[in-house]
């Protein structure tokens, strides 16, 4: 029997992997300059911290979610976006308490997993990294995400970035907008999606992320949730607005954006790019935002509010390449021991591992081919040097060393490579 990977995942294999690397160490990095700290956590949880956290009439509970019943007939579900099981762990762990910092900075890294239709750069297992910070109110929180962000995509040789925001209010701003929107979108009940007739009482605010044509027309003309903010939630934004300018950050306000979960309020953004890579127009790599209250639903404390973002790693792959950014494809070869002879075997085996001891990385033949296929692979591996051994060379105590960049050839002796090989590299690298 042939058996396949299943429908919406793929394979990341070495040469691919490398670039996945390098990603992932470039947030590590930046992350860290923040002063943002790794958390990991499982891969599945409990259903309800995802319907909790994502809302029930998120399309992450209704159709996308990937649960079931274990043994135990526990319902659970496979992550599907990295906010809530951090929010779970943030709760459980007390990591609210007077022995962390104040906010308290996490970042993640690692897979999530929807059923939705497979397609260029989005998978049904998929990846991202992300960050959230909790304990802080201030504007200038929600401004250090958004810059962060920013920055890692330049970071990554990324240009003609569009950072969109939008504010969501406190849950007063919320109300008065939800009843003006149910107002507005009443009468045009009967040519509203399927989907979007069950929302309107529920949550109207997602009827404006539909991408349904029908529901289109009607999102366009929508009154604007900036209108119903209150007094303290226009000074949040107002001052979001003014640090991003302070920052140089280049933004525009878009009214409609309401994100696709649940459990966003204040400050909203998305960071848009145009490429190849997605077709006409801009499209989204990065969202975030602020929340208030899901610390608070998880049994946290109830002031406890956070801001964060998510970014899927397979379209920024996707995106980096179209773009022609250059990134490691694979791991260089610093040294490849040649055996002539199975009697250098032990010899052989030595060198490669007290060279990788020195930390440089070292091969060797291990399918008893002849020098001349050895060779081939060095040449194949683009090694720096090549080591040569045979029954000569090991009589007499010495190796071959010879540079694969200038055809420079040396002997040296096997107790000077034991001792110090890193003088050794040194010393032939530079010439």
């Amino acid at each position: 029997m042939r058996y396949q990977r299943p429908k919406g995942t793929a394979d990341i294999l070495p040469g691919q992997s490398e670039a996945w690397h390098f990603v992932e160490e470039t947030a590590r990095l930046l992350f860290g300059d923040y002063r943002y700290n790794e958390i990991r956590t499982p891969l599945f949880e409990s259903f309800d911290v995802f319907a909790r956290s994502a809302g029930d009439t998120s399309d992450v509970v209704t159709k996308e979610m990937y649960d079931f019943h274990d043994k135990g007939d526990r319902h659970i579900a496979l992550r599907p976006e990295g906010t809530a099981g951090v929010v779970r762990a943030y709760v459980e762990n007390k990591l609210y308490g007077p022995e962390f910092a104040k906010p308290y900075k996490a970042f993640y890294i690692g897979p999530m997993f929807r059923y939705e239709r497979p397609q260029s750069g989005r998978q049904r297992q998929f990846h991202q990294v992300g960050v959230e910070a909790f304990g802080s109110d201030s504007p200038a929180l929600d401004v250090e995400v958004i810059a962060m962000a920013t920055q890692f995509f330049e970071t990554l040789g990324l240009t003609g970035l569009r950072v969109a925001i939008n504010s969501l209010g406190d849950a007063e701003s919320r109300e008065n907008y939800r009843q003006a929107l149910i107002d507005y979108l009443k009468p045009h009940y009967d040519e509203l999606s399927d989907d979007s007739k069950e929302r309107l009482e529920k949550n109207p605010l997602r009827v404006l992320d539909s991408k349904d044509p029908k529901d289109q027309q009607f999102v366009e003309d929508a009154p604007s949730i900036l209108d119903y903010l209150t007094e303290s939630a226009q000074a949040h934004f107002t001052e979001v607005k003014a640090l991003l300018t302070e920052l140089k950050i280049d933004f525009e306000i878009d009214e409609t954006m309401v994100r696709g979960l649940d459990y966003y309020n204040h400050t909203i953004f998305e960071i848009m790019i145009e490429s190849e890579a997605f077709g006409k127009g801009y499209t989204t790599v990065c969202g975030g935002g602020r929340y208030s209250g899901l610390v608070k639903e998880f049994g946290g404390p109830a002031d406890v509010s956070g801001v964060g973002f998510g970014i899927g790693l397979e379209r920024l792959i996707l995106l980096l390449d179209s773009e022609g950014i250059e990134m490691p494809t694979a791991n260089d070869l610093d040294v490849y021991v040649v055996g002539i002879g199975d009697e250098t075997s032990h010899e052989t085996l030595k060198l490669v591992q007290a060279i990788r001891g020195f930390g440089f990385s070292a091969d060797r033949d291990f399918l008893d081919r002849k020098p001349k296929a050895q060779f081939k692979s060095a040449d194949r591996e683009k090694a720096s040097f090549v080591m040569t051994l045979g029954q000569n060379e090991l009589d007499a105590g010495t190796v071959n060393f010879k540079s694969m960049v200038t055809g420079k050839e040396d002997t040296i002796k096997l107790s000077d490579i034991y001792e110090d090989f890193p003088q050794i590299y040194d010393q032939h690298f530079e010439e």
